[in-house]
């Protein structure tokens, strides 16, 4: 049964989930911030439009992306995310990863579609924004 069905009662902190279970789940790989495993993550958001991205205000928010360029890790930046998972083994640039490493931001890569992570991600007890 899903988590979203009014049958069952849970808990926001049964599906927190931590950085390093999202990178074994979606084959990821750590570019910056290996040492944060242990973070957690409550929430996961999937865009290329980063307009959106700065509409969202929940804390420990796990941003899902295709758009590999600075302007991701800047949005990252102002909404304090704490980790962004480059979909489709999109290479990260050197600036990138020194703005991330800069702001304590966690990036990953993983060879699987936005569409696939979202799902697998979703089905592993991650909760959506919305």
């Amino acid at each position: 049964m899903c988590y979203l069905c009014s049958e069952i009662s849970v808990k926001p902190e049964d599906f927190i989930m931590k950085i390093k279970e999202v990178v074994s789940l979606i084959d990821g790989a750590f570019i910056t911030g290996k040492h944060r495993g242990e973070q957690s993550v409550e929430v996961a958001f999937a865009s290329d439009l980063m307009s959106d991205v700065l509409t969202i205000k929940s804390e420990n928010l796990l941003l899902l992306t295709g758009l590999v360029n600075v302007q991701a890790i800047r949005t990252a930046e102002m909404s304090d995310i704490c980790c962004v998972v480059f979909a489709r083994n999109k290479n990260v640039s050197e600036e990138m990863v020194r703005l991330a490493e800069e702001n304590d931001i966690t990036v990953i890569t993983s060879p699987y579609s936005l569409f696939r992570i979202s799902g697998l991600l979703y089905q592993a007890g991650l909760a959506p924004v919305y």
